[in-house]
């Protein structure tokens, strides 16, 4: 009884501690650098990148396997129900002269002799090591080389399109929040020159306010923050998504965004060979050169050693045993037809790789080209929006002293730190904006 009483009173004190501990990782906040870490930790996608490397590097040890002595093992057993017979006639094989004058038949009478027994068995050992193959199995051990290189690549540009999306959700929720601040002023301004009207209207002070017109535009201002607030919801659960957090509800830290010095445009264009679509594109064309190299070697036969021991017991007319030693040819006179079409083939693909890599260092450049100009377009408007948050604080001063003097009514307050607010939104949107293009430019040239 003790027991289920303690049982009762613990029971709700699990269930809020429980509760507690949810929300508290509802609550999480969640630095840049750890939605990057955890969105590579937990990717799908990049667990199946990394499967494949492997897959690829067993296939690799799979056919180095091949330039080794091939050795099997056979053997047989069988029980004969009727034995063969072998009858040699009297006088078949001839005759000899006997002592007394006469002759003695070879054999002198009928002879039967039994070919076998009936359990025969037999077993063979035998190994073949390849000659002339060894330069097309390494040629395909250099494909394989390829293969897994380029998956370690295609994994390399999956982390950095997932580290740059998570970037651009992470910026754009801020950016989102500091805009819905700046809703929320306007919002706060047009319920102050409703509350002003209102107060006017039933003071007589006036008969000429349009009351209807200043609902009309509270609302929108409270559409206004609405839309903000389903925007940063949006974003956070795309954020939610693409890291694989568990949770119903995210938290970001703010930042404080800092100015990185750019290089020079050239040096980026240079950076561009680091870039993982460039260097996917030059092993595809490698590739193609070992394919190439592949189809011209595949029309060579194919000569190697073979040797084995065989072993037998049940057959008197084949020896015991036999060791044996040789050399093996064999060659598809098809593959001199097959072949030349294959290698056409190999060559049509390195035609493809070739154009590949020339459009991707056009593409590349015209990206990198367009990033920078954003990097210097955002550089621009955060030194005039920093003027404007500049000269907004100084009004907002002048009508702080104001109300402190008693010369300022409330609607222009709200309207200075609505305007402040705007101000300040342009220059965190500008900075983060600056941000977001140097991350774009460092995916580009693969140093992200």
């Amino acid at each position: 009884m003790k027991l289920d009483i303690k049982r009762c009173l613990l029971l709700p004190f699990v269930l809020i501690m429980g509760f507690s501990a949810i929300k508290a990782q509802d609550n999480k906040t969640y630095t840049l650098q750890e939605l990057m870490d955890s969105a590579t930790a937990n990717s799908h996608l990049l667990a199946i990148k990394s499967w494949q490397v492997r897959e690829k590097m067993s296939k690799l040890k799979e056919d180095g396997i091949k330039r080794y002595p091939a050795a099997s093992l056979s053997g047989t057993y069988q029980y004969n129900f009727s034995l063969p017979d072998l009858v040699i006639p009297a006088g078949m094989i001839g005759s000899v002269p006997v002592g007394t004058g006469g002759t003695q038949l070879l054999p002198e009478t009928d002879t039967k002799l039994k070919l076998g027994q009936r359990s025969t068995y037999n077993i063979e050992l035998s190994a073949y090591q390849p000659l002339l193959e060894q330069a097309k199995i390494k040629t395909g051990l250099d494909i394989d080389r390829k293969e897994i290189e380029l998956s370690e690549k295609e994994k390399t540009k999956l982390s950095r399109e997932l580290k740059l999306a998570v970037q651009k959700l992470y910026y754009g929720i801020l950016i989102a929040q500091k805009q819905q601040e700046e809703a929320s002023a306007r919002l706060e301004l047009a319920k102050a020159k409703l509350l002003d009207a209102e107060t006017a209207l039933e003071a007589g002070k006036t008969i000429g306010v349009n009351i209807a017109g200043l609902k009309a535009q509270m609302a929108e201002e409270q559409q206004n923050v609405l839309k903000q607030n389903i925007l940063i919801q949006d974003y956070k659960s795309e954020l939610l998504n693409v890291t694989n957090i568990n949770a119903g509800n995210i938290n970001i830290a703010p930042v404080n965004p800092s100015i990185e010095p750019l290089a020079t445009l050239e040096s980026y264009h240079t950076g561009i060979t680091t870039n993982p679509d460039m260097q996917i594109a030059l092993l595809s064309r490698d590739k193609a050169l070992l394919g190439i190299k592949a189809a011209k070697q595949s029309r060579l036969p194919d000569i190697g050693l073979i040797g084995g021991y065989y072993y037998q017991k049940g057959n008197p007319l084949l020896p015991g045993s036999s060791p044996y030693v040789g050399i093996n040819l064999k060659w598809n006179i098809q593959d001199l037809f097959s072949g030349q079409q294959v290698l056409h083939q190999r060559e049509a693909q390195l035609k493809q790789s070739e154009y590949n890599i020339a459009y991707q260092q056009q593409q590349l450049n015209v990206e990198v080209d367009k990033a920078y100009r954003k990097i210097n377009q955002a550089a621009a408007l955060m030194d005039v929006a920093g003027k404007a948050v500049q000269y907004r604080n100084e009004e907002l001063k002048l009508q702080e002293d104001k109300q402190a003097s008693g010369l300022d009514i409330k609607t222009s307050m709200a309207e200075v730190k609505a305007s402040l607010a705007k101000a300040e939104a342009d220059y965190y949107a500008a900075r983060l904006s600056y941000l977001l293009a140097i991350a774009e430019l460092k995916s580009l040239t693969g140093s992200l």
